[in-house]
């Protein structure tokens, strides 16, 4: 019986995809993530709930070596996410390869909500009320100093 594991004679090691590496390895939805492989020879494909199937393909003329690009969707929720990744028919899966953050939105200095919420109307109503009593101590001072 052959051996089907990719060390007996005939099999060449490099033809398994193998060392699924994501960069950066936590990324906010919307964000690209570089994908690199090794032992997938002539490209192949990465897929992802969080992200469309992305097309992976030689990486600086090295054979063993396949690289791809894949842009996190809009909608993915938090949390770790996996990537399987398929070379000339021969899949490998990595889990927990990278996590999707929540709640960041561009534009906004990164902030999720939207409105005042009740700590920063707490922090508001005490910067006003420092000023109201600061401008009334200066006004009594000012009024007392022209009476002397």
């Amino acid at each position: 019986m052959g051996n089907n594991n990719g060390f007996g004679p005939g099999n060449n090691f490099g033809n398994f995809p193998r060392n699924i590496v994501a960069q950066p390895r936590v990324i906010a939805s919307g964000g690209r993530l570089a994908i690199t492989v090794e032992g997938c020879r002539g490209g192949g494909t990465a897929s992802s709930r969080a992200f469309r199937t992305t097309f992976l393909s030689p990486f600086n003329g090295n054979n063993d070596i396949a690289r791809g690009v894949a842009t996190i969707n809009n909608g993915a929720r938090p949390g770790s996410y996996d990537i399987r990744v398929d070379c000339n028919g021969r899949t490998l899966t990595r889990p927990d390869a990278f996590t999707v953050l929540g709640g960041v939105h561009g534009g906004l200095g990164g902030a999720s909500s939207s409105g005042a919420t009740p700590t920063d109307v707490a922090i508001g109503g005490g910067l006003v009320s420092s000023a109201v009593l600061g401008g009334g101590v200066f006004w009594l001072r000012r009024r007392h100093e022209k009476r002397i």
